[in-house]
């Protein structure tokens, strides 16, 4: 794995509070009703991509995700204005505007999506790194999940199929308590996700979300182990969302006092007190960086207004691929 230096330390403050901001920024569009539809706000996870993107080989590996996916892909390098404008519909769009905050995709950048059906992902996932496994590409697919996702059939059958075919995936909970919003105490009578795992021979971990360092680790240990042809391993990468399930939930689940406390464990702080603490950079700069990312979010927001929305004929032919369908003229 990439050595973890001072380097490191100050380029995960940086990316953090950035997608930290545009979550933030993305929140406001929508109570303008620019943004449309569902939103589901990474808020409170960002320690999560920091770690996976830093363990991954980001030019051959691969990731898949639920609808919770506007950060993983910037991530992974897709240009944060183009994933701004798909939020907000316009045809500079990593979908051309068609696929939104739920849908997010770059074949470019290996990210294979957003996926509204909870746990479809799953099964795709592991197809994608079947593929590899067959044509020896030496890739390695995250297939990534919600704990509530962890309650579908699909999970099973596909945990078993990676063993016995010892495909190069890591699978992967974001295991961020309520799902929608129910508990997996009150939805599970195994609490400690990764011990489902176990059953099926997957290697199985619980990982502390809220570092990215852990997270780091962890991961880079399981990719390797899929690398090489030893099959899959699960992750139970325990975080906590600051925002609700999506913009409608009330969160009547929870309490303010837990969410409070929860934000003392806030993965962005964390990292400012451990730079400052080894003076590896000054207070002055690192608000310095807050601040060039408060106007790289603006300069996002700005792209998509200015950007213009899709024909309809260019929505039905992306979609369809078709120059003649029957509805372009009604």
């Amino acid at each position: 794995m990439k050595e973890i230096t001072t380097k490191t330390y100050i380029k995960w403050f940086k990316d953090m509070s950035f997608w930290r901001k545009f979550e933030d920024k993305c929140r406001s569009l929508y109570l303008k009703q620019k943004i449309r539809g569902f939103l589901h706000l990474y808020n409170g996870q960002e320690a999560i991509p920091a770690g996976l993107t830093h363990a991954m080989d980001l030019s051959k590996d691969k990731i898949i995700t639920a609808y919770r996916c506007h950060i993983l892909p910037i991530s992974m390098g897709v240009d944060p204005k183009k994933v701004m404008a798909e939020l907000l519909g316009k045809k500079t769009g990593t979908s051309h505007g068609m696929g939104g905050s739920m849908h997010i995709f770059s074949r470019k950048h290996r990210f294979y999506g957003g996926h509204g059906i909870v746990g479809g992902q799953i099964p795709l996932g592991a197809g994608i790194a079947f593929a590899d496994k067959y044509f020896n590409r030496k890739a390695v697919t995250l297939t990534i999940m919600g704990d509530g996702a962890v309650r579908q059939g699909s999970l099973h059958e596909t945990f078993n199929m990676s063993m016995l075919w010892k495909l190069p995936v890591v699978f992967i909970c974001e295991n961020n308590k309520y799902a929608m919003g129910t508990s997996v105490k009150r939805s599970s009578n195994i609490e400690e996700i990764y011990k489902i795992g176990k059953s099926y021979g997957i290697p199985s971990y619980p990982v502390d979300g809220m570092d990215p360092k852990k997270v780091s680790q962890v991961a880079y240990t399981a990719i390797e182990r899929a690398r090489k042809g030893e099959g899959a391993t699960f992750l139970d990468v325990k975080t906590y969302r600051y925002r609700g399930h999506s913009m409608s939930d009330s969160e009547l689940y929870r309490s303010k006092e837990e969410v409070h406390l929860y934000k003392k464990k806030d993965p962005i702080l964390k990292l400012k007190n451990i730079i400052i603490q080894n003076e590896w950079e000054t207070i002055e700069n690192l608000n310095e960086i807050e601040n060039e990312v408060k106007k790289k979010v603006e300069s996002c927001v700005e792209f998509a207004e200015k950007s213009d929305f899709p024909s309809l004929e260019k929505m039905y032919n992306v979609v369809y691929h078709e120059t003649n369908y029957p509805f372009l003229d009604k």
